[in-house]
Order: C-alpha cells, then structure tokens, then sequence
C-alpha cells in the first residue's frame, strides 16, 4: 500500500483533514446516515409490491449516505469517486476474481460443519420472470453502492478515530479499520443467512475483506462497487443457469 502523497493515486479522504477535516460529531451524522440508508433498505413500507417497487429502497440505501456526507462535507463528498482507469478496471475484475475463489474455499470449509445456507434471493430470482430478472440485476448496482457505503464509510471514520484520535500509527491504523468495518457488513446478513453467526462472520465476513481491498488498493469506490457487482452478478447468474 502506498504512502500518503502518492503520486500515482490520492490519499484516504477525510480521516486527515484532506480534502476536509471532519469533527467527531460530522462522523456520527455520516454513521447515523449509514444506518438510516440500512433500515430504510429492509423496511417493508419502502418497496410497493410493483416490480419497480425495488428501485426505491436500493436508491435510498446509496442516497441517504451520501447525502449525510454531503451534508457534512459539501462538495467534498465527491472524494469518494474518482475517474476509471485501465488499472481500475483490471483491479475491478481481479477482486471480483479473487473473492469468488476465496468465498468458496472458505464455504467449502464450513460446510460440514453445517455452516452453508443459500441465500433465499437465489429462489426467489430463479422463480421469477425474465422482466423481472433483468431489473432485479439493475437493481443490484445501486444497492451494492450502498453496501460499499455500509463498509466504506466506516472504515473511514475507523481510520479517522485510531489514527487522529487514538494517534495510532497509520499502517496499524489502516489495517484494523480495515478489519472492523467488516464486522457490520458481516452482521447485517444475519436476517439472510437464517441469523448463523459463524457463516456470517466468517463467509461473509472475509468475502467483505477481499472486496475492501479492492478500495484500499485503488482509493475508488467505484472499483470496489464494481467488483461487488461482477462478485454478485456472477454468483446469481450461475444459479440461474443451475436452475
């Protein structure tokens, strides 16, 4: 991992004052943000039974965190984004690549320990109609931007906290908000994954290390949204095909 002033990329925005500093209260209203976005996301009053009914809790998911960003930061928020280039692109794939393989492994190695349940969205797409499928693959974009903002945005106010705060090395810093801000993407599956802790913290729990990297090595969260939904795309399309 490189070192702040980088010349090839930018530096982790806002847990150092670049492009702006945020206070500790400005942290807690972009987390409230967060876990708004997460509970407009699986209340049932937000999805219509309309098809299209999906599009509207997915779309609060990604805006509601951004918008408290926004709120905190102005025009700032935007360091979050950044142009893709063909190393990005390549970064992108890689990931995607990678957790495929890893989440796997590790599946196969809690499997007999009973430790493996589907995750029910399989069922229902492949019960589905194909209008029905194509927009629930659309949909698939903007609610992994939120899961990426479920992850990102507080491994950054980690890194803020140990690193301005606890005045932690940054490398040390780094790699236990890394660490961290996996455990909520972790817990948030339990209600999918029939509330098994171990497959959550485990499966789900390192397949979220793998996709931050894609973050932590690129400094873009269009790299690591996109790499999350080459991941579940690829996963959902092989169901579909295994009928």
């Amino acid at each position: 991992m490189h070192s702040p002033g980088s010349q090839d990329r930018p530096d982790f925005p806002f847990y150092a004052g670049t492009p702006v500093s945020l206070s500790g209260l400005q942290w807690l209203v972009v987390l409230a943000g967060v876990a708004v976005a997460f509970w407009l996301l699986v209340s049932p009053w937000t999805r219509p039974p309309q098809p299209w009914g999906m599009w509207i809790p997915v779309l609060l998911f990604c805006l509601v965190p951004l918008g408290a960003l926004a709120l905190v930061t102005g025009h700032a928020w935007t360091a979050l984004f950044h142009r893709l280039s063909g190393r990005d692109l390549l970064l992108m794939v890689g990931i995607a690549a990678l957790n495929l393989v890893v989440t796997l492994l590790v599946g196969l190695l809690l499997s007999g320990l009973d430790h493996a349940s589907a995750n029910p969205a399989f069922k229902s797409m492949g019960e589905a109609d194909t209008a029905t499928r194509v927009m629930a693959f659309a949909a698939m974009v903007p609610q992994l931007l939120g899961e990426e903002l479920l992850t990102i945005l507080p491994f950054l106010a980690l890194l803020w906290w140990l690193h301005t705060r606890m005045k932690l090395q940054r490398r040390t810093a780094l790699v236990l908000a890394w660490l961290l801000s996996a455990i909520p993407f972790a817990l948030v599956h339990l209600p999918t994954y029939q509330w098994d802790l171990v497959q959550c913290l485990v499966i789900i729990g390192t397949a979220r290390l793998v996709l931050s990297l894609a973050y932590l090595l690129s400094r873009n969260l269009w790299v690591s949204t996109g790499a999350h939904v080459l991941n579940d795309w690829t996963l959902f399309g092989f169901a579909l095909l295994m009928g």
